[in-house]
């Protein structure tokens, strides 16, 4: 049983400020000593960062789409542990989750999985006495058990007298207000707000200006009051393994980080960890080389192009990169790590460990995609069936392996669309976001066949 305090901070629609309160809240309650725990709805690797700012620990994801229903209660239980409360910023709207399908991955799911009371954050910036029927509305339709609600861009204290008035009568307690004026912004781009690490200095400055405009407008003590609310939690805490004792060798597997790869989610390393593996991160930003004994490479997602001068400029690593692929050792790359290793990426020579060519585009590619193996990879064997995310507006050409050699393989196929990605049994790399928590047999296979190839 586990016994956390927590709290889902939810929304009518994207864009009424579930981030700001969350990022907001975590920060408020950490600088008050409490140990947070924070978490976020669905396939977003951004948010999370700022959450890992905010709370001092890192930021994970729960997504019933991409790891199963069952798991989210332990992947909670895990990230939880130790902590006196969490917060879970849900995604879109309360009850919007995996398109044609239901509730399914949406937030008011995980809230109830988790058994956990929803804030609801509402912007009442054009709103008046009709916040009472959107409140109602959300609180009717489902299941989810919504305590309380946050005002967002309130114009006036007249105006929140009439909002709370309003959310009065529909018995619905309003918790906090912020209003127009104490916005805090924070840069975005393509793909949604841009990471803490291209921007640390700024990032905690945002943080910062955040727990003073959540601490000023929101009742703290109300919102933890709602936490503790939520019953025990039939769950076992979700593990990533323990490496086995003995004089087993401990390849070195290193994981691409930095400003350019900063898509990863946490159980990455923790099961590469308990696989048996020492992971190393490698920036290849700055790094010129990789980690002395490097076995095998995972590269996740990011923002290379808008690092691709910079990328290109760093010949000796990806000199290093082709050599550890030509010595056979596995590499491991999805969407950002894709474009690394292609030839070039918008006319900026990059890795070539690929031969294929990555550009920009201005279409977005985004979805949840249930695709199978096709060929054996270092990642899964021939016919392993996932679900994956794509995001991304980028585009390699060719699409796939298929079309490299008439013994080429791709690493993906999927209803509606041509087979995707490389995969040849040392090499996988293609645009789907895997969370290997949904497959622990991953990191066994990385790590496996990595043994043997340390540079």
């Amino acid at each position: 049983m586990v016994r956390i305090p927590r709290v889902v901070i939810a929304a009518p629609a994207s864009g009424h400020g579930k981030t700001t309160v969350a990022t907001g809240l975590l920060a408020a309650f950490a600088s008050r000593g409490l140990r947070v725990a924070p978490f976020k709805v669905g396939p977003d690797y951004i948010d999370p960062g700022y959450h890992a700012l905010a709370a001092g620990r890192p930021g994970r994801n729960l997504d019933p789409v991409l790891v199963g229903e069952s798991l989210i209660g332990p992947l909670f239980a895990h990230g939880a542990e130790n902590t006196d409360l969490a917060v879970v910023e849900g995604v879109m709207g309360l009850y919007d989750g995996r398109t044609g399908a239901g509730e399914t991955g949406s937030t008011a799911q995980v809230a109830s999985l988790l058994d956990a009371p929803v804030v609801l954050v509402v912007d009442a910036a054009a709103q008046g006495r009709s916040v009472a029927a959107l409140v109602h509305g959300f609180r009717s339709f489902g299941n989810a058990r919504i305590a309380g609600v946050i005002l967002n861009r309130v114009g006036s204290e007249r105006h929140e007298s009439i909002l709370r008035d309003a959310c009065e009568e529909v018995g619905t307690p309003v918790l906090g207000a912020m209003r127009r004026a104490d916005a805090v912004a924070a840069p975005s781009r393509h793909l949604g707000l841009v990471p803490v690490a291209e921007r640390r200095e700024e990032a905690l400055a945002s943080v910062a200006a955040l727990e003073q405009l959540v601490t000023r407008s929101v009742d703290l003590a109300e919102v933890m009051a709602v936490a503790r609310s939520a019953p025990p939690l039939e769950a076992t805490p979700w593990s990533p393994g323990e490496p086995s004792a003995g004089e087993r060798e401990r390849p070195v597997v290193a994981i691409a980080g930095g400003p350019a790869f900063t898509f990863a989610y946490a159980e990455t390393a923790e099961l590469l960890t308990g696989a048996g593996a020492d992971v190393v991160t490698v920036d290849p930003l700055r790094d010129e080389a990789l980690p002395e004994g490097t076995a095998a490479l995972v590269v996740g997602g990011g923002f290379p192009e808008v690092y691709a001068a910079e990328l290109s400029a760093n010949d000796p690593l990806r000199a290093a990169v082709r050599k550890l692929a030509e010595s056979g050792a596995p590499i491991v790359a999805e969407c950002a790590g894709l474009l690394w290793l292609c030839r070039s990426l918008d006319g900026a020579p990059m890795c070539g460990v690929l031969d294929a060519e990555a550009a920009m585009t201005p279409t977005l590619t985004l979805g949840y995609r249930d695709a199978v193996a096709l060929g054996d990879s270092p990642l899964a064997p021939a016919g392993t069936r996932v679900t994956g995310h794509e995001f991304h507006r980028t585009t390699v050409h060719p699409r796939s392996g298929l079309l490299l050699s008439p013994a080429g393989t791709a690493a993906w196929a999927w209803r509606g669309d041509d087979p995707e990605g490389f995969a040849t049994p040392s090499l996988h790399a293609s645009f789907l976001h895997l969370h290997w928590a949904g497959h622990p047999g991953f990191a066994g296979r990385v790590v496996g066949a990595s043994l043997g190839h340390a540079t």
